[in-house]
């Protein structure tokens, strides 16, 4: 991979050489080495004109291949450029999943076309799959798995891969059912290789295996082929019958989906299941303008503390310079938390049970990181901005207000960080959006106030 991507762009200006001089033939002795997903990568930069005449030149399973990493504006294209013969033979070398997905992508004219070129069988699995709540494990989950019958011999499991195992998406794990299609074991191939040809199955299964439901979260299921190191997960229906298999290629895309949708809640940005660049201006406004018009609501209120204390700000005009750093460093500690506990969240490190030993760890964070802050910064105060900038506004008893404020705003801030995301897991919303910018808006307040109170104490205001 390291060596493709030094020469991406030398490979891409050769193929587009080779197409302008319609070199297929040594075009296609070049393309058929690669990986999949590097030759998509590589279409993403070849003019649309030319895409769909090198991808004709790929032999069948390569095609299959690419197509399922390109992207869906690149997959419609070739689609509508697809005569049936074409559409039919990309769709035979799709694993359902893979098609499934495709489908989901897809407006509704292709989708139409897709499964009316669908053998039945395939149109069958696809609806049944669909049916599923797009977020559970049977959305994501493939029907195309090896099954063996307990009383088989080693010889008849063999014979039954070696007829249907180019068809399935995986043979590493073959999964034993009975005569109710209920689950009963699994078996790996390297158990059955080692064995012994007149060995029956029901012997020498593994029955102490891990299986998911048809309705558990597929963010969950993903964490658990990582958590297990497995290759793939039976997928059981409520009867325990055998449905399905997820697949770990299937979790890391689940994976990488959930990580990036609690990366944009926690910028509050609404989730987008589109690329950057393939995301419209509309689209991308119409993402962030609604938590951006509910932070600045909420920031009014900010601005009404520091309207109520007018008076002392007008009194002690030297406060109002360090509002900002104040505020700024409430809100990245409270930020620091509010990740660390979202991220202790999503692995299931951290519990709702927990909260109270939580709290208590960052108090303990708090004071240490409060005084280490208001000690530098007392130190800057007095010998920077009183000594070097000649701001005899900068007295002993001002800096006090602002360093203790410091220590009372840290201690808040981290306490508010840590317990708002176990509060909105407990009743029911997404933890990430108790992140940065929420709970920066709730630590400027607290902030103020703190500051202010301590002013009015210290300073008399």
């Amino acid at each position: 991979m390291f060596e493709f991507v030094i020469g991406r762009d030398k490979l891409l200006e050769k193929i587009k050489d080779l197409v302008a001089r319609k070199r297929y033939a040594e075009l296609r002795g070049l393309l058929l080495p690669l990986e999949g997903a590097d030759i998509a990568a590589i279409f993403e930069d070849l003019e649309d004109h030319d895409l769909p005449l090198v991808f004709r030149l790929l032999p069948k399973e390569q095609a299959a291949e690419v197509f399922v990493e390109l992207d869906s504006d690149e997959q419609e294209m070739l689609i509508q450029g697809f005569s049936n013969t074409e559409l039919k033979e990309v769709l035979d070398e799709l694993y359902l999943d893979d098609t499934v997905d495709i489908v989901e992508e897809m407006p509704a004219n292709v989708v139409k076309r897709i499964l009316m070129h669908s053998d039945p069988e395939m149109r069958r699995n696809i609806n049944d799959i669909l049916k599923y709540p797009e977020d559970s494990a049977g959305s994501i989950m493939t029907t195309e798995f090896v099954d063996l019958k307990k009383d088989m011999t080693v010889a008849d499991a063999l014979k039954r891969i070696r007829r249907t195992g180019p068809d399935k998406e995986t043979i590493n794990v073959c999964y034993v059912i009975d005569t109710n299609r209920r689950l009963i074991g699994v078996l790996s191939i390297r158990t059955l290789l080692l064995a012994e040809e007149d060995d029956i199955i029901g012997d020498i299964m593994e029955q102490n295996f891990i299986s998911v439901r048809t309705l558990d979260d597929q963010e969950q299921v993903a964490r658990s082929l990582s958590k297990y190191s497995f290759l793939a997960l039976p997928v059981v229906d409520t009867e325990e019958r055998l449905v399905g298999i997820v697949t770990v290629d299937d979790a890391m895309d689940v994976l990488q989906e959930e990580v990036t949708e609690d990366i944009e809640k926690m910028a509050a940005i609404l989730p987008s299941d589109k690329p950057y660049l393939k995301t419209s201006i509309w689209e991308t406004f119409k993402a962030r303008i609604p938590w951006l018009l509910l932070l600045m609501i909420s920031a009014t209120f900010t601005g009404q503390i520091i309207s109520s204390f007018e008076n002392a700000l007008a009194a002690a005009t030297v406060l109002t310079a360090y509002i900002p750093m104040l505020m700024d460093t409430g809100g990245n500690c409270g930020s620091q938390a509010s990740v660390t506990v979202i991220r202790g969240i999503s692995l299931n490190e951290i519990e709702f049970s927990d909260i109270f030993r939580v709290i208590w760890k960052e108090i303990r964070v708090a004071v240490i990181c409060g005084i280490t802050l208001a000690a530098a910064n007392f130190v800057k105060l007095l010998l920077i901005d009183r000594l070097l900038f000649q701001n005899e506004l900068v007295t002993i008893p001002v800096a006090c207000v602002i360093c203790i404020t410091m220590v009372c705003t840290v201690l808040c801030a981290k306490i508010v960080g840590c317990t708002l995301p176990l509060l909105a897991k407990k009743i029911g919303f997404d933890p990430a959006v108790m992140a940065s910018p929420f709970i920066t808006t709730i630590v400027d307040a607290i902030s103020l106030l703190i500051y202010f109170q301590f002013a009015s104490a210290i300073l008399g205001l």
